[in-house]
């Protein structure tokens, strides 16, 4: 019984080392990202994946889309599109 043991824990090992490096860290992130995407409000500057900047200027929650005003105008975009680093820096920046 033992030995049946013992030949599965390098496997269990791996296991636990691949969940806390990188399972763990990307379920953290996500919900940071979604807790970002529920927060942002009008008025709010954004840059988005695609590297667009711009400021909020309508949120709808019915589709999870908001408008950005940039400077060729309003375009609609998917909240996912919006970068969270990238929107946090633009904000530190103009602080």
């Amino acid at each position: 019984m033992g030995e049946g043991i013992t030949s599965f824990l390098p496997f269990i090992l791996m296991f636990v080392v691949v969940y806390f490096f990188m399972i763990a860290p990307q379920m953290k992130r996500q919900k940071q990202e979604k807790k970002f995407a529920l927060e942002l409000k009008r008025g709010d500057k954004v840059i988005t994946k695609s590297g667009m900047h711009g400021k909020i200027v309508e949120l709808n929650e019915t589709d999870s889309s908001c408008v950005i005003e940039t400077l060729a105008g309003k375009i609609k975009f998917d909240k996912s599109a919006i970068s969270m680093e990238m929107s946090k820096k633009l904000n530190k920046i103009e602080k």
